[in-house]
């Protein structure tokens, strides 16, 4: 858990081993509070290390903290004497974390993500004979990857948006926050976090993605990319030797016909358990109990995946007989609690049964969006979302029709993106991207529940 109430950042960081990479693995050891971003660094002559972001909470002092370092055992995680920081005089983008350590060379390689998570992210690299230091940066004093390779002194400042180092020349932006690999053909690559705002605009609703670049140690060992700059590529030169690598394919085709659904389903604020989500009391069927409001951050009943695309569409087919209008089921597009948009049957008093409406939260703001009623007789539909590059289109199709039905269309999700979701200018309300869903609420007695045939989600680009 994590608390970042009055700048005091409650972090835990803990330990875990294994003989073998598929487990068994060990309980949890405790290593400390100080910080985020932790990691191991197993030295040749036994001892070993760990690195992190020691996070400052008082006034006057570098936000939002140094990197530090020091000796623990891997037994207890004891930390060893005392936490020594390392990057004082170091970066030149300022909001350090992530660090890693590398050695080669003789020289040990200190790996930062800097600039903090914006258009101003980097990734900064220093040296040393001492693990401890003190680390000498890049010659450049530049990051060694961005995708804003202007000079940005932004010491001290915590603020991670950074808008005016967007870079209009360029599809990938955000590039920063690395971790490097040797190959055993003896190459180099650093895969890297970096963002795809929608075209025209700052807004990425696909969140932090993951990018790849291939390196090169030069003749005065430092590391630099393979072309000699600095600016993030969005084609690199593969592995050698390696000529048949498939494109990874991030459609969903859930069909529910096993008693294990596909991994790709991810729970907002609630844990997936077989009391409220299950494929086993309806052999089929993913079957939903109704939770909490959408707007809820407590036990909402969302069964989500990725959105990894700018073009694609959802579909599912949906059985439910509610019978109050707070009972919902449906699919929607997903940000948080405070920013979503839902195509869902719900109860009508008018009609005295299920009908489709439309939800839409933007900024914590409840909106319907949706007026006319179209019944849903058998309480059974096929529900799809077509996104396309920001904006919704909604439609339906009932058991006896083989044409889709228009809902709504153009409908303005841009704002379901990191930097449209807290409706401050300049500033970024999150970084987790957004998801495609399926879901229910019952706030009336948390007992109905929705059978779902299928989920498939298909990109088209």
């Amino acid at each position: 858990m994590v608390n970042m109430a009055g700048r005091e950042f409650s972090s835990n960081s803990y330990m875990m081993w294994s003989e073998d990479i598929s487990g068994p693995w060990s309980e949890p050891i405790y290593l400390t509070s100080i910080g985020f971003d932790p990691s191991l660094f197993h030295d040749e002559d036994g001892k070993h290390y760990a690195a992190i972001l020691e996070w400052e909470s008082r006034e006057g002092y570098q936000a939002p903290g140094h990197i530090v370092i020091a000796e623990i055992s891997l037994e207890n995680g004891e930390v060893l004497g005392q936490w020594k920081r390392v990057t004082q005089g170091f970066t030149t983008r300022g909001c350090a974390e992530a660090p890693q350590i590398y050695k080669h060379a003789g020289y040990y390689y200190l790996l930062l993500a800097s600039g903090g998570t914006g258009y101003a992210h980097g990734v900064e690299i220093g040296r040393s004979k001492s693990i401890m230091g003190p680390y000498e940066p890049h010659p450049t004093g530049e990051p060694i990857i961005t995708s804003s390779p202007r000079h940005l002194f932004s010491l001290g400042d915590p603020d991670a948006g950074h808008f005016e180092m967007y870079n209009p020349n360029f599809l990938i932006q955000k590039a920063g926050h690395g971790s490097l690999v040797d190959t055993p053909t003896g190459e180099w690559y650093i895969t890297h976090l970096m963002s795809r705002p929608l075209p025209g605009t700052l807004l990425n609703p696909l969140g932090r993605e993951t990018s790849i670049q291939k390196m090169r140690w030069n003749n005065d060992n430092w590391l630099e990319m393979e072309d000699g700059s600095n600016l993030a590529k969005i084609e690199v030169e593969g592995i050698s030797g390696i000529e048949d690598l498939k494109l990874l394919n991030h459609d969903v085709q859930e069909y529910f016909e096993a008693s294990k659904y596909s991994n790709q389903f991810m729970t907002p604020y609630q844990a997936q358990t077989i009391e409220w989500v299950n494929t086993t009391e309806r052999p089929g069927f993913l079957r939903i109990y109704g939770g909490d409001s959408f707007f809820s951050q407590v036990n909402p009943s969302i069964m989500a995946t990725r959105a990894t695309s700018f073009l694609y569409e959802i579909d599912t087919k949906v059985i439910f007989n509610p019978n109050h209008y707070s009972e919902t089921a449906g699919v929607g597009l997903y940000y948080d609690s405070n920013n979503w948009v839902y195509l869902h049957i719900t109860y009508s008093e008018i009609t005295k049964g299920p009908v489709l409406s439309v939800l839409q939260a933007k900024l914590g703001e409840r909106k319907e969006i949706f007026q006319p009623i179209i019944e849903v007789p058998s309480g059974t539909v096929e529900l799809k979302i077509i996104y396309n590059m920001g904006f919704a289109e909604m439609y339906f199709r009932l058991v006896d029709q083989e044409e889709w039905q228009l809902v709504m269309e153009k409908i303005d999700v841009t704002y379901l993106s990191d930097e449209g979701v807290n409706g401050e200018s300049g500033e970024i309300g999150g970084f987790t991207g957004l998801f495609n869903f399926i879901g229910t609420v019952d706030a009336d007695q948390h007992d109905s529940f929705a059978d779902f045939q299928f989920y498939k989600v298909v990109n088209f680009e």
